[in-house]
């Protein structure tokens, strides 16, 4: 498929590309999305590239309840890989509870897509459908950077976001691994997490703001007040640093009268005079202008 072409129509939703699947059908309505078969459940296996790494058992074991009573509203979306064996591109999640619930045939609808538009695919409908937490989000974004050169402006059409959103999911991944787990596992809110990127210590601030429950306002000001503590040593040092007018000149008065380079460290206390040299010579000259004191 064209990448142009490829890219609009998911841009649109995935009805461009696997029929009217982006909007949610009822259990009570009738199966209006057709399969283009029924195949033995064992046939089918998950996506490895699925960015969806997470899913819920208690709702795992809801869904399977259902799909006992109703079967499976909306089939699941594959591609051949082989005879008789398809891989899911869709749907893993009515997968797995097909098998809880003890189907021994699922109903499919079969694409004949590459690896890139699968992995299109598979992004777009969890996204829409808000299965992926934070950080699934963020990595299927940076997979779809990292093999298919997508643009972060590339990436909002596609979902149906904007940029800064998809920028704002990028900078989780600077977070370190305990701070990930955290927000994989849903204790930690991508709100929670974003205010922590650029902190000295995230992970001991994702841990007071989960073991204090902490809202996300709360958590921004906790990151705040950590960021003003960490920046405040560095500012001190910089204005211990700048040097006033005064001492400045005295500085090239006395580089001028030794030829040397000299550097004033001046306090309120007292301070330092630092004379550099190069040689053993430079140094004897400077003994003798001592000693004639």
């Amino acid at each position: 498929m064209n990448d142009d072409v490829s890219k609009r129509r998911l841009g649109r939703g995935l009805a461009a590309l696997i029929g009217e699947m982006d909007q949610p059908v009822p259990v009570e309505a009738e199966r209006t999305i057709s399969a283009d078969r029924m195949i033995p459940i064992e046939f089918v296996s998950r996506n490895p590239r699925n960015p969806r790494r997470f899913f819920d058992d208690s709702e795992l074991h809801d869904l399977a309840s259902s799909i006992r009573q109703h079967g499976i509203v909306q089939p699941i979306v594959v591609r051949t890989m082989s005879r008789d064996r398809y891989e899911i591109i869709a749907g893993e999640r009515r997968w797995r509870a097909a098998q809880l619930a003890g189907l021994i045939e699922i109903p499919v609808i079969i694409r004949d897509v590459d690896d890139k538009t699968a992995l299109e695919i598979a992004i777009v409908e969890n996204v829409q459908r808000a299965d992926l937490n934070a950080l699934e989000e963020a990595l299927g974004y940076e997979q779809l950077i990292a093999e298919y050169g997508y643009t972060q402006n590339d990436l909002g059409e596609i979902i149906g976001k904007s940029r800064s959103h998809v920028a704002n999911s990028l900078r989780l991944l600077k977070l370190p691994d305990p701070v990930r787990d955290l927000l994989a596992a849903g204790s930690l809110s991508a709100g929670h997490a974003r205010a922590l990127v650029s902190t000295s210590d995230p992970a001991g601030l994702a841990r007071t703001i989960v073991a204090k429950g902490m809202s996300v306002r709360d958590a921004e000001k906790l990151a705040q007040n950590n960021i003003k503590a960490q920046s405040e040593p560095q500012q001190a040092a910089l204005r211990r640093d700048q040097k006033d007018s005064d001492t400045l000149a005295l500085e090239r008065t006395l580089s001028d009268a030794l030829g040397l380079d000299v550097a004033i460290n001046h306090k309120a206390s007292g301070g330092q005079i630092k004379i550099s040299y190069k040689s053993l010579e430079q140094l004897e000259e400077i003994c003798r202008l001592l000693e004639r004191r």
